[in-house]
């Protein structure tokens, strides 16, 4: 098989989801990261639809890219009108950028309805944009927007189009399913006979709609595709684009295409997670390849397989990706899923196979009262440490009692706001300290109480903060006496935990997670 080379368009396409705005240090960032993972295209954007893409294509020219080509994006010449005069063609060039994608019409329906000329002089804007970008230096691809579609419709005009984009010098013709809505054994057929008919090098851009995009690349490929367009994490309008860590996980380990090296591959999961930080999104754990959950094992039957044989359950070892295996503990678990987890805490030759199965039924018990483990895996090795003998909690609660009042003007019946004081009771070693704090919300003033309370003997407490914090009605319908289920995940600003907590109780909940995390962070890190 030939060369498959990597477009990234995550700065472009990409940016274009729902939710996501990206600045223009954001976009230096992630040019660099896919730099790392082997990239050889990143699209940076449009120079001439905006300042801060302008201001991109400036000062990427400083970063020292070791893999990538970065490419500028843009329109052919308006209709009517001249390469040599257009303003987005001027814009493309004056962005410095050594290639330059063209996004042109190949669908009659466009070329008549929404561009409303002539499909004459569609054929003229390709090959004079082509042509002039061509004559000043650049290399040029051209997006063949809406192919799948045009082709279906008026093949003959389809590829048309092609052959004049061809015959001005694009190096690469890239059909894009743009709607989303072509199946993979349409695709491989039309990059067949596309293939047949123009000598022109192929690429492949899809987009999720019936979220076959990355089948829909790897099909392209197979069928003599040599560049393939997509987006990290599969970010893009609408439903997304294809997903191109999924798209490279597939050529390298499943179809034998050295797209990246071992190293770049092993750095893909790191990749993923940098990326929806950058974009605050959270990372899709169930995502292929890399999510946190790619390679998670919740079922006792599948728990106990792999905690024999790994391969047993899994496709490919999750290192390759940079990725690793997850025993999820949970009322589905068997005993072999404890056994692993308790391997992976360098507890497993301390731990007697009965206490094992007592740990299985109490897990099993607890989660039947609201608690969830797979997700709070923090307070998993808590559960697992207090059933030792000889562990000692480096304190307890005795009690605590919050106030929440609503204050209200005298001179108006507007409300201050409420106001939550916590006074708690915790026994550390054989005193019982008794500490008080005020907070915006009862569960910030039970913190701040407990901590008073810890600081003097372990002063680092005061780096952890809390960074997520979720609610979650068990037992639905129940009404306000509902048990929820209290999701914390901390931090000391070098490490990331999760607790829970589970009550009728919202107050008492949210403080088994916030005692939880202290405790966890006090056994792992505090000494």
């Amino acid at each position: 098989m030939a060369t498959i080379e990597l477009y990234d368009t995550t700065l472009r396409d990409g940016a274009q989801q729902e939710g996501i705005s990206l600045s223009v240090e954001d976009k230096l960032k992630i040019t660099q990261r896919l730099d790392e993972i082997g990239v050889s295209y990143i699209e940076g954007g449009w120079p001439g639809s905006n300042a801060k893409d302008a201001e991109y294509f400036q000062r990427v020219q400083g970063l020292p890219l070791r893999n990538a080509v970065v490419a500028a994006f843009g329109s052919t010449r308006r209709a009517r009108a001249t390469a040599e005069g257009d303003a987005n063609i001027r814009a493309l060039l004056a962005s410095g950028a050594p290639v330059v994608t063209l996004v042109g019409k190949t669908w009659d329906l466009h070329v008549t309805h929404v561009l409303d000329t002539t499909l004459e002089e569609n054929l003229g804007m390709l090959s004079d944009s082509i042509a002039y970008l061509r004559s000043k230096g650049r290399r040029v691809f051209l997006d063949a927007e809406h192919f799948f579609d045009g082709f279906a419709a008026n093949p003959q005009y389809a590829l048309q189009c092609l052959r004049a984009a061809a015959h001005a010098g694009a190096e690469c013709i890239v059909l894009c399913d743009t709607n989303g809505g072509t199946l993979p054994h349409q695709v491989r057929d039309m990059v067949v006979r596309v293939k047949g008919e123009l000598p022109t090098p192929l690429g492949i851009h899809t987009h999720n709609d019936c979220d076959v995009a990355v089948a829909n690349s790897l099909a392209a490929v197979q069928a003599g595709a040599v560049q393939v367009q997509g987006t990290v994490n599969g970010y893009g309008e609408r439903c997304g684009n294809a997903n191109l860590l999924s798209v490279a996980a597939n050529l390298k380990l499943k179809l034998g295409v050295d797209c990246v090296t071992e190293e770049q591959l092993s750095r893909f999961t790191e990749a993923h997670r940098y990326v929806s930080e950058i974009v605050n999104m959270p990372p899709n754990g169930s995502q292929p390849f890399v999510g946190s959950s790619a390679f998670g094992h919740k079922g006792g039957l599948h728990g106990s397989a792999v905690a024999k044989l790994e391969d047993s359950y899994q496709h490919i070892k999750p290192a390759l990706v940079g990725n690793s295996t997850r025993m999820l503990v949970s009322e589905m678990a068997g005993r072999g899923s404890i056994a692993y987890k308790l391997r992976e805490l360098g507890l497993g030759d301390g731990v007697p196979t009965e206490k094992v199965r007592a740990l299985l039924e109490e897990v099993k018990q607890r989660e039947s009262q609201g608690y969830q483990y797979e997700g709070a895996e923090a307070s998993f090795e808590l559960l697992v440490r207090r059933a030792l003998d000889g562990y000692a909690r480096p304190f307890e609660l005795v009690d605590y009692m919050v106030i929440v009042e609503s204050r209200r003007s005298r001179s108006s019946s507007a409300s201050d706001g409420p106001l939550s004081e916590a006074t708690i009771k915790v026994r550390v070693g054989q005193e019982v300290r008794h500490t008080a704090a005020m907070g915006n919300g009862p569960v910030n003033a039970l913190d701040g109480a407990l901590r008073q309370a810890l600081v003097q003997d372990y002063p680092r407490l005061s780096a952890i903060r809390l960074v997520d914090y979720k609610v979650r009605v068990v037992d639905q319908g129940a009404g306000t006496g509902a048990t929820v289920r209290v999701l914390i995940e901390s931090t000391d600003g070098a490490h990331t935990w999760q607790t829970v907590g589970a009550s009728p109780n919202i107050i008492e909940a949210s403080w088994l997670a916030v005692a939880d995390s202290l405790e966890y962070w006090l056994l792992r890190y505090g000494h």
